[in-house]
């Protein structure tokens, strides 16, 4: 960049969704994502944060599978790899999911926010990754986890509840005269409905916002490498202190991408305990 300033598009593009891998040479170099043809106009561009979450998946599924069918078996379950995802496992459960739900409602929903954790934990983990990328740095990812989540809530207080009486719960009981309850009523309906939307909404965006932007700052750092280049004397230690503040910076992104994970969980756990039970 001849020392000028960095471009905001060029760090953009660090964290942003493509059509295709830029790899070392000697890893297959630039890999071209295929674009499968559907049917007439329609077409399906397989982009690279499509094969991450497909290779969380995939991940999540060699690991779990397997560590299901040894306690489905009755036998303890040895190995320090597997005691480790079973202190995952039982800490989410114990710690987050049966405080937030309740033991006796939250059992139908500890899978999902098993998966929800992993998987999204797996998602940020890909950002720390040489060529890689952070799925949930894009708001397309992190609304389709909010809109899923939300689904759950939904789903989950009509079914504790009954599909009519969960909505006729969102107004809280009043005693309010007749009159002022036709006006009343239906604005206290519309502002929970509207802001049930919104707590999901900020779900996306708050985890988009910090994987996104843990990752510019990242990509800012190792800009000023370049953008020093053109000045001998102030490259090197330029050079120096970018690398070491990209160092610190990797370690607490690692520590972000687990409470990233934690948070999205415990909140979705949250959601789902509040829509238990009427206003």
């Amino acid at each position: 960049m001849d020392g000028k300033l960095i471009d905001p598009a060029e760090v953009g593009a660090h964290v942003s969704d493509a059509d295709s891998f830029h790899l070392p040479e000697f890893l297959g170099g630039h890999i071209e994502l295929p674009n499968i043809h559907i049917c007439g106009d329609l077409y399906l561009q397989i982009t690279k944060f499509m094969v991450i979450e497909l290779a969380a998946a995939l991940i999540l599924i060699a690991l779990f599978v397997p560590l299901a069918y040894k306690i489905k078996s009755g036998k303890p379950v040895r190995g320090r790899f597997w005691n480790l995802l079973e202190v995952f496992l039982l800490y989410l459960r114990d710690s987050v999911i049966y405080p937030s739900i309740g033991e006796k409602n939250a059992k139908p929903y500890v899978p999902f926010l098993w998966t929800l954790f992993f998987f999204i934990l797996l998602c940020n983990l890909g950002g720390m990754l040489p060529w890689c990328g952070s799925p949930t740095g894009s708001l397309a990812v992190t609304a389709v986890l909010a809109g899923v989540t939300y689904c759950v809530v939904i789903g989950g207080g009509m079914v504790k509840q009954g599909a009519f009486k969960y909505w006729v719960h969102q107004v809280p009981k009043m005693e309010v005269p007749g009159p002022l309850s036709i006006f009343l009523k239906p604005m206290i309906f519309a502002i929970e409905v509207i802001g049930n939307l919104i707590k999901h909404f900020v779900l996306a965006v708050r985890l988009l916002a910090n994987m996104f932007a843990g990752h510019v700052v990242l990509a800012v750092f190792l800009a000023f490498i370049s953008g020093t280049a053109g000045v001998l004397w102030l490259w090197p230690f330029v050079t120096v202190g970018s690398l070491g503040m990209s160092l610190a910076l990797s370690c607490l992104e690692l520590f972000v991408a687990f409470l990233q994970a934690y948070i999205f969980t415990f909140l979705a756990a949250l959601f789902i305990g509040m829509a238990q039970h009427q206003h």
